[in-house]
């Protein structure tokens, strides 16, 4: 029960949640690292980092910190624009116990690129838990701006895109994952129940 708890992280920056960190291999490895003090470390991390991997660290910091402000900010404009006239919030709340690494970056033509991340924070257990993301970005006059992000929700499934710059059809599949946990956590209970009936009817003979 715990995996499908834990894919409640899969949707990330919606509120259903963004586990010890994972380091990244390869590409601009730069992030919180485990028993580090986060916000010590943050201002010299970034500074590591350059084009789009420096706006989703910025993005991911301004997260783990609650400064919404400064989180939206690093979003693209028709981002800002859709969630503003919804009076919506991408952003989950503020943690003291996550971290966060920063790994490949793929740029995908002139003015677009995907940065890699892991997120580690304690789960419902208390246990640390990383989940992986896939972030879509945008370059803009202001600079690399996130249009949204992918993320599996569900272990051996494929990820799901959530579209920063279509808010209705974000929540949508927001609502969607919830139920969709709540179903499978519905069938794994009913699953258990039964199998523990079946075994009080055959119990073990010595």
């Amino acid at each position: 029960m715990r995996k499908i708890f834990g894919a409640a992280f899969g949707c990330v920056l919606i509120a259903i949640s963004l586990g010890c960190g994972k380091q990244s291999q390869n590409g601009q490895a730069a992030g919180n690292k485990p028993g580090a003090n986060p916000a010590q470390n943050a201002a010299a991390q970034s500074n590591k980092l350059t084009g789009p991997a420096a706006a989703v660290h910025e993005f991911l910091e301004a997260v783990r910190t609650g400064n919404d402000d400064q989180a939206a900010q690093m979003l693209s404009t028709i981002a800002r624009e859709k969630t503003a006239a919804l009076n919506r919030n991408v952003t989950p709340p503020a943690s003291d116990t996550a971290k966060f690494t920063i790994g490949k970056v793929k740029f995908v033509g002139e003015d677009g690129a995907q940065v890699e991340s892991s997120w580690t924070d304690l789960d419902m257990d208390g246990e640390p838990r990383t989940d992986d993301a896939v972030w879509v970005l945008r370059k803009e006059a202001a600079g690399w701006r996130i249009a949204g992000v992918a993320v599996i929700i569900f272990p051996g499934e494929p990820p799901l895109l959530l579209n920063f710059e279509d808010p209705e059809d974000m929540f949508r599949k927001q609502q969607w994952v919830r139920e969709e946990i709540r179903r499978r956590m519905n069938d794994e209970m009913t699953e258990l129940q039964a199998q523990g009936e079946k075994n009080s009817e055959n119990p073990i003979r010595r």
